[in-house]
């Protein structure tokens, strides 16, 4: 499923973010940014274990918050990873969004066109599918609306309920732009 903001499109596909090509794919990360299981976990058995010595390096950070790091061996230049739990690994609607949109921040000033998101906080930290899509999108779709140069943002979503979740929350948002 697709939609246009403006001049970017929101894209979501079911598969495994370290398949992306996008310029950068998001890492759900904890505050101090060591990469265990789940999405973190995903991206460090792909892209090898350079890219947690380089993001640990770069911690503790406040949770809500993203840093950027190389892709290691994944197709992606980089790994923005977005702590959207502390090492209690919970996480919250406020918690979502501030990662996604510090993520968002990243891509901008690395200039890039594209960047893929899983959907955090849903595997390890247990947040509700739903909540996720309704937060994280309305957050890229603010994103876009103000303008910049990321062109292209693809949720890259692990399970079936996780894209019904994100195509129901992004179909009720073009019904309501229109």
């Amino acid at each position: 499923m697709e939609a246009k903001i403006g001049k970017a499109t929101i894209t979501l596909i079911k598969g495994d973010i370290c398949d992306c090509t996008t310029e950068a794919i998001v890492n759900a990360a904890n505050n101090h940014l060591w990469m265990g299981a789940g999405v973190a976990g995903a991206i460090k058995r792909r892209g090898g274990g350079e890219i947690e010595k380089e993001a640990v390096a770069k911690g503790p950070i406040p949770i809500g918050e993203a840093v950027v790091t190389g892709g290691g061996g994944l197709a992606a230049k980089y790994v923005i990873h977005a702590a959207a739990m502390g090492q209690d690994l919970t996480t919250d609607a406020q918690k979502v969004r501030l990662a996604t949109r510090n993520s968002l921040l990243r891509a901008e000033e690395l200039k890039l066109r594209s960047i893929a998101f899983p959907a955090l906080g849903t595997g390890v930290g247990g947040f509700p599918k739903e909540e996720a899509a309704a937060v994280m999108l309305e957050e890229v779709t603010r994103h876009l609306r103000a303008g910049g140069e990321l062109k292209e943002v693809v949720f890259a979503l692990f399970d079936e309920a996780s894209l019904r979740a994100f195509e129901q929350t992004l179909a009720k948002q073009k019904t309501e732009k229109t």
